[in-house]
Formats: C-alpha cells, sequence, structure tokens
C-alpha cells in the first residue's frame, strides 16, 4: 500500500518521486487520522513534555484520556516506539494540528491496527525501522486500540 509517506522504489519514475517530495512539504493534520490515532498522537506530546520536565506523565495522561487503562497503553507504546525508531521522534507542541513527519507515520499505523489492517500497518512503517520490530509495535498498538475501545 502506498502512502504519501512510503518512500519512493528504485524505478520510480522522476515525476512521481516529486510528487512523493511534494508531499512531504506539506504537512498532514491531526484531523486527517482517526480518534485513536488523534489521542495517541496528543497522548505522545504529553509524554514528551513531561519526560522533558523531568515528571511522570501517567495520571496526566489518565485524567485526560478519562482512563487508566488508555494511559498505560499510550505510555506502552511510546515506550515502545522510543526503543524501536533509529532516532529520536519528532513531535509538534501540544496545541498544534499539523504533524511532524513522525507523528503521520505513527498516526496512520495506528490508524491501519485501530482496522485491523495488519499488512497496511507494516506498510506505513517499513523502510522506518527494521522488519523484525514492526511486530512489536503492532502488539502495542492493538494494546491500545483495545483499551481505548474499552474505555
Amino acid at each position: 500500500m502506498k502512502t504519501p509517506y512510503s518512500k519512493p522504489d528504485a524505478q520510480t519514475p522522476p515525476a512521481t518521486s516529486n510528487k512523493w517530495l511534494t508531499s512531504l512539504a506539506q504537512p498532514r493534520r491531526i484531523e486527517a487520522h482517526g480518534s485513536i490515532a488523534a489521542r495517541f498522537i496528543y497522548s505522545l506530546r504529553l509524554i514528551a513534555l513531561y519526560e522533558r520536565a523531568g515528571h511522570d506523565p501517567v495520571a496526566e495522561l489518565a485524567v485526560r484520556l478519562g482512563s487508566v487503562a488508555s494511559a498505560s497503553a499510550s505510555l506502552a507504546l511510546a515506550q515502545a516506539i522510543t526503543r524501536i525508531w533509529p532516532e529520536n521522534i519528532h513531535v509538534s507542541r501540544f496545541c498544534c494540528c499539523a504533524l511532524t513527519h513522525d507523528e503521520a507515520a505513527l498516526a496512520s499505523s495506528v490508524d491501519c491496527a485501530a482496522k485491523g489492517q495488519r499488512d497496511a500497518f507494516e506498510a506505513e512503517l517499513s523502510g522506518l525501522i527494521r522488519h523484525d520490530r514492526i511486530g512489536r509495535l503492532w502488539e502495542h498498538s492493538i494494546a491500545l486500540v483495545a483499551a481505548e475501545s474499552h474505555g
């Protein structure tokens, strides 16, 4: 599945490659994603803010998400991403509706998990992280979807 954030293949014609580069210059907005993905991106931003301040984000996450299970699943997914992602994750300010490229990829992958689309999930992350690590993110993403669905 090709997305605006999928990397072009070696055989990609220049016109398609230029279109791909142009799509990178236009930031995706959080409204383009489902509610679970949007809540996770806001959670990710809140976690980053609290970690920079040296505080534990769990209590604030639980209050904002209205569920300890959702807060725990969001934090577990964020920690898994931190361990697996090849570099520091770039997040926007908490109030910003535009997504960074990292946030857009993560939101798209959570959307795929929410729909139960494992192949699409893997396609979203292909080329961004090692293939053998995608399964761990899938498991944490499914746990987040389950927690959000029961909250």
